[in-house]
């Protein structure tokens, strides 16, 4: 299976598991006495903060070392790592998140693509886009994005790629007129999924968020449930600040499942467990490259092994 983490061989940035050992683990005597000292409790908690795995996790990842250590069950290093890894995990499945995606009583399905500049929409759009029809769907993309220059040529690449259906639009064009040409469309090619491109936006700002708004409205008004997934694109190499962007978006529609790209960017893969955690919305994909076969369903087993692999 495709490594759904960063790797490097630049001595600075270690992998998760190394740090720990070198940081937290530097006593083993102590751990395989039955017992977690201190200071390798404040290292590790040291180390978990800096992968961004954010307050709340690391708190109560700490708790689950030194409780399992105090009942002797963490007496290898072994038994450490497989308590680390069966807190992140656990952390991952509470909650809301279900990772399947979301279905329409009757076709389409519309899933609404948001999140700001950069975070990498546009592509994951042409990817699952290709994964939908791989599966034998027919897929529409519809160009919402009418502001950015290049935007919808942009997705009409993407989109032929895919061999998916595709509605444009002329720059400047109200993105809530796109949505009804898009169900429009939709309905006239029967397609099985809409897959509907947003402008990328600052989370601060509210005008953007009021036309996103609108954009929910007229799916909602024209197609019983639309949109029946809002997914937020999330950058993973933005660390903590995922989750302010997270948290804003979240205000302004109701975000029913995450997308982390740039997985592969980063050493610090905690985001993805504190994003979670802060917004209770579940991950459903998670990008590792820029090729389109480069987007995985998100597990939480597979995430949490791989987090802490050595």
């Amino acid at each position: 299976m495709p490594r759904l983490l960063h790797r490097t061989t630049d001595s600075p940035r270690r992998t998760l598991w190394q740090r720990i050992k070198e940081l937290a683990l530097t006593d083993v005597g102590v751990v395989m006495r039955g017992g977690v000292s201190t200071g390798s409790l404040e290292k590790l908690e040291q180390v978990l903060l800096e992968a961004d795995f954010g307050v709340p996790t690391t708190a109560r990842l700490i708790a689950a070392v030194e409780r399992e250590a105090r009942e002797g069950s963490v007496r290898t290093q072994e038994e450490f790592l497989e308590t680390l890894r069966a807190g992140v995990e656990a952390a991952l499945r509470a909650g809301r998140s279900d990772p399947a995606l979301g279905r329409a009583a009757q076709p389409p399905t519309v899933v609404l693509v948001i999140g700001v500049n950069g975070a990498g929409k546009t592509t994951f759009i042409g990817k699952l886009a290709a994964q939908l029809r791989r599966e034998g769907q027919r897929v529409l993309v519809a160009a919402g994005d009418t502001f950015r220059a290049g935007a919808v040529d942009q997705l009409r690449m993407w989109a032929d790629r895919a061999g998916a259906s595709f509605v444009g639009a002329a720059t400047g064009r109200d993105p809530a007129a796109v949505a009804v040409d898009a169900l429009d469309a939709g309905l006239a090619a029967h397609a099985d999924v809409i897959l509907f491109d947003t402008a990328g936006r600052l989370h601060t700002s509210g005008s953007l968020m009021d036309e996103l708004k609108k954009v929910a409205r007229v799916f909602a008004k024209r197609s019983p449930g639309a949109p029946h997934e809002t997914l937020l694109v999330l950058d993973a190499t933005i660390g903590q600040n995922a989750i302010a962007q997270g948290k804003t978006f979240a205000g302004a529609v109701p975000v029913t499942g995450l997308v982390l790209t740039k997985v592969d960017g980063t050493a610090k893969g905690g985001v993805v467990v504190a994003v979670h955690e802060a917004l209770d919305v579940p991950i459903k994909f998670i990008g590792t490259g820029e090729d389109v076969g480069d987007l995985r369903p998100f597990d939480p087993t597979t995430f949490s092994r791989q987090l802490l692999e050595s």
